[in-house]
């Protein structure tokens, strides 16, 4: 019943949105169908006067060249928007069957059938009527890319350059009754105006730097005397909103003013008085304040309530109706107070994701509510209720649908200042960045969802007095959201009249060392007076999902995937792609998972922006999403498993580890970060240790007074004596708050501390000599430990945390594995409980541990413990493997397990195994030579890496000078 509800109250909105688009319809001349086209690749139609031609090609707008097959094919030449700073692919021999013209398949981002950068023509003829000359004309060009000049009929009618808000253009006398030809140029150069390359507005690492034009197109017809800009400023605490609206008009004029307001997106319908003024107006330079009362029962928009108004406007010449406006807008106070933001007074942490403008169909935004909508109720779904939008600005239907929903967002000027271009040094940048952001904040300033923004991301230049320079400005300007100059990492300048911080610095798990959950960021955050938002949260990456590769059915092709794909095949490892998958899929999750609950327990953290919670195609293939290009999800994580740890109301335990033996007793001290709709009194939090077969070890409850809003709020300690163990187990420890959905678990492993003695029939070895000989050609069964003598693959470095970002765009920079892969029910792990993926225990056996580059093992040869490689390489990796050598049988490792090692994990893994290979059933299924076990050791990698690049991204560059001086 609550789900059908759910369904129809979002019904109501979306009716009403349509409504209202329906009623602008019968004053706007539709212009999108079947244009005439043409590509001006030599720049010469200005020259040539191409506005006064008859165009031959056709295309459709709105929509893009690409999304049609037009332009360029792909080759090796292609001219990129976008940094590389790995170009193996266009030297490395293995990668040269890939850039063949007829198996083309660039790496660093998705492929779109067409490429073209360069002006283009598009024309058609329209009709108009004497009456419409009578009214005020403006051509509307909902998202051009990016510059566009229009002419119509053979006159010049103007250049405008926006990424964020739509090209309007008034026809003036300009056109005439009957037939009329409309010619726009549209040049998605980068020209004077350099955003830099890797904006994530133009880049082909994301959306692409694609030629059209999207959304409504045509021609607005209005009053000759008609509202023009109207802007409001909500007081919750007066229930009034200021309104500032502009008239135009070109002589005096008295007129008057009706206005009320209405709700929607709510249970029940509230409808204002009807407000009425009369108006003296000069010219249409003129502003005129108003007040909108909105009475005791107003409502507020926040995340859990999005209540919306719509204000209708009707202006009268005397008792003649000359036009009517409807905004929306809804009664929200976004502010930050010390290190906290509050919405409408009530204490908020942000939950986010970047938006990194990816559109795999279509390369463009979308341009309709509905598409937004399905984006940010799964976005909210995974209990996020932030968004920023790194270095671009969404259309006007993402705020519509945010509004609805019930999201805060952080839209950025559409700048990348970097990679070529800067702040603060007197380009046209400089001052474009200004416009941009006014054009921003004129149009989609009402939307309640806009509570945020910044100049764009990391820019290089003099941009301290730039940013400050332009955080003043708008603090000055408009207090309905809050500022901060730039979302940078953790190297970058303090801009320190930031209204609040968008920083790396505080951000990451803490897995250099043995996982504990007692760590957070305090430290990270104390210079700090004002909110601090983690920058680029997370970053963990997954191997990719080949069944996505059918998805692409539009205007890109996955062709990096179809590389990867292909190259792991190559490995003899394709079979495998699944298993890589799920392994690398659930490390990826328990990374997230322990990044954002250290920052849950960080005292005085204001938020963090994951990066992203879908996947990021560009800057070499950056698969951080758990959710896939399209917003889906991937096979291995349910939204309710990721909101145990990430939502309104957290659980959080402070363990110092999560490996105990027999004899421990664990001490869990148990707090809460809690930002729901309201404090809670009397609850009852219920925890149970569930043992390998998940029945209850241990259980108990705690009784909670009062959970106010905040963080770190203590509950208690749970403590559990371990004498009760006899073997080797996987426990889970689980909270629940009784009667509502908020719940967390954790997995601990718990070991025997004395181990029985281990037998005599396996010999023990750390190299090959002449006994190990001797020893498998009689029969015997061998365990070499080969730790810290691998010279075949000595190259590749694994941690236990998964790669970060992508080994591609970082240069190879460690670490190269994804976690690891194994079958938990063979027999080898009898005594050493685990799952078929990395798990807490496996740190003490994987962290900086050597893996083995079996390159020259057969084909099918399938290790017991193996290391998932990079995508990048597909190398095949072993950690430990099995086999018949000779008249024997070896186990082989390159983690340090033996008898003596004190280290509880590894002792335990090496019993396991040692019981395994003593038994009848040690039995491997591969035969190797000896030699090619010793190579191991003696040979290097055939297969290495190299990225025949100089430059690298700022993030490695070891001082930042350059980037912040020049």
């Amino acid at each position: 019943m609550m789900a059908a509800m759910y369904r129809y109250l979002f019904f109501i909105p979306l009716f009403l949105l349509t409504v209202s688009n329906l009623q602008a319809q019968e004053n706007f001349l539709d212009l999108s169908g079947t244009w005439r086209f043409a590509l001006d690749r030599m720049d010469k139609g200005i020259k040539e006067k191409w506005f006064y031609q008859n165009l031959e090609g056709n295309v459709k707008l709105p929509g893009s060249l690409i999304e049609q097959n037009i332009g360029d094919d792909i080759t090796l030449e292609t001219q990129w928007t976008g940094s590389i700073y790995d170009s193996s692919f266009y030297y490395h021999p293995r990668l040269e069957k890939y850039r063949q013209t007829d198996n083309l398949k660039i790496p660093f981002w998705l492929s779109p059938l067409k490429h073209y950068v360069g002006p283009a023509w598009y024309q058609r003829d329209f009709q108009l009527s004497a009456a419409d000359l009578k009214q005020h004309l403006k051509l509307f060009l909902e998202q051009p890319h990016t510059e566009t000049m229009v002419w119509v009929n053979g006159h010049l009618v103007g250049t405008q350059n926006s990424m964020v808000v739509a090209h309007q253009f008034e026809l003036l006398d300009l056109v005439k009754a009957g037939k009329n030809t409309m010619t726009i140029r549209v040049d998605n150069r980068i020209k004077e105006i350099n955003v830099g390359p890797d904006s994530h507005s133009l880049t082909d690492h994301t959306q692409g730097n694609w030629n059209g034009i999207i959304g409504r197109i045509g021609v607005e017809k209005r009053s000759k005397i008609h509202l023009d800009d109207i802007q409001l400023y909500p007081d919750i605490h007066q229930k009034t909103a200021a309104i500032r609206l502009n008239v135009y008009t070109n002589q005096p004029k008295k007129l008057r003013i009706q206005y009320m307001a209405e709700s929607f997106n709510t249970n029940s319908t509230y409808t204002t008085a009807i407000h009425s003024k009369l108006l003296q107006i000069e010219s249409k330079t003129d502003t005129v304040d108003l007040e909108l009362a909105l009475g005791e029962d107003m409502l507020l928009w926040d995340e859990f309530n999005p209540n919306l108004y719509r204000a209708t406007f009707r202006l009268y010449d005397g008792e003649q109706l000359l036009d009517e406006r409807k905004v929306t807008f809804g009664m929200r106070e976004f502010k930050a107070d010390g290190r906290y933001f509050y919405v409408n007074g009530r204490k908020t942490f942000l939950r986010g994701t970047c938006d990194n403008a990816v559109f795999p169909l279509t390369g463009y935004p979308d341009m309709d509510v509905e598409g937004w909508l399905k984006i940010f109720r799964k976005i909210k779904s995974y209990g996020l209720n932030h968004v920023r939008y790194h270095s671009w600005c969404p259309p006007e239907a993402a705020f519509q649908a945010a509004d609805v929903v019930g999201m805060y967002l952080q839209p950025e000027g559409p700048s990348w200042a970097n990679h070529g271009s800067s702040l603060g040094q007197g380009r046209p940048i400089d001052r474009f960045i200004y416009d941009e952001t006014n054009r921003m904040a004129q149009q989609y300033g009402n939307y309640a969802s806009f509570c945020m923004m910044a100049y764009g991301n990391e820019p290089r230049g003099n941009q301290v007095p730039y940013l400050m320079a332009f955080v003043n400005y708008w603090k000055a300007k408009d207090s309905r959201r809050l500022y901060t100059g730039a979302s940078v990492g953790g190297s970058w300048p303090v801009i320190p009249n930031n209204e609040f911080m968008v920083r790396a610095g505080a951000r990451g798990v803490d897995w250099d060392r043995r996982p504990q959950s007692e760590s957070d960021f305090s430290d990270k955050i104390a210079q700090f007076e004002v909110p601090f938002v983690a920058h680029e949260l997370g970053q963990h990456c997954v191997f990719p999902n080949f069944e996505e590769i059918k998805k692409y059915t539009g205007a890109y092709r996955a062709k990096n995937f179809e590389l990867f794909q292909e190259d792991l095949n190559d490995h003899h490892m394709g079979d495998q792609a699944n298993t890589f998958l799920h392994a690398s899929g659930k490390l990826q999750a328990l990374a997230y998972k322990h990044e954002m609950e250290r920052a849950f327990r960080t005292p005085n953290y204001g938020g963090f922006q994951l990066l992203s919670l879908n996947d990021y195609s560009g800057q070499g293939t950056a698969l951080v999403g758990l959710l896939d290009a399209f917003w889906e999800e991937k096979g291995y994580l349910t939204a309710d498993e990721f909101k145990k740890a990430c939502d309104t109301t957290v659980l959080l335990i402070r363990a110092p580890k999560f490996v105990f033996d027999h004899t421990e007793v664990m001490r869990l001290p148990v707090e809460i970060a809690h930002f729901g709709r309201q404090e809670l009194d009397k609850q009852v939090l219920h925890w149970r240790l569930l043992n390998t077969e998940r029945k209850a070890y241990k259980e108990g409850k705690i009784t909670i007074d009062r959970l106010e809003l905040g963080l770190n709020q203590q509950l208690g300690e749970i403590d559990i004596a371990l004498d009760g163990m006899e073997t080797a187990g996987e426990m889970k420890l689980e909270l629940q708050l009784e009667g509502t959905s908020v719940r967390n678990d954790w997995d601990f492993y718990i070991y025997p501390k004395e181990l029985p003695q281990q037998t005599k029939e396996v010999y023990y070895a750390t190299a090959i000599d002449d006994t190990v000989r001797q020893v498998l050609e009689q029969g015997g069964k061998v365990f070499l430990n080969l730790a810290g003598t691998i010279t075949q693959g000595k190259e590749i470095v694994q941690h236990f945390r998964p790669v970060f970002w992508n080994t591609s765009w970082f240069k190879m920079r460690p670490p190269h594995t994804l976690g690891i892969t194994l079958d938990e029910t063979h027999l080898a792990f009898s005594s050493f409980p685990t799952q078929r993926y990395s798990t807490m225990q496996w740190w003490d056996v994987l962290h900086k541990t050597q893996v083995m580059h079996i390159e020259d093992f057969p084909a099918a040869f399938r290790p017991l413990v193996q290391p998932i490689d990079t995508w990048f390489m597909n190398r095949r990796l072993a950690l430990i493997f099995e086999a018949e050598v000779g008249n024997g049988r070896i186990l082989v490792s390159s983690a340090d397990l033996s008898e003596q090692t004190d280290n509880l994990v590894r002792r335990n893994l090496y019993h396991s195994l040692v019981n395994y290979m003593a038994s009848s059933s040690f039995q491997p299924a591969h035969r190797l030579e000896l030699d090619v076990i010793d190579g191991l050791t003696k040979k290097e990698s055939k297969l290495t890496f190299d990225t025949y690049t100089v430059s690298s991204p700022d993030e490695l560059k070891p001082n930042l000078n350059e980037m912040i001086q020049q």
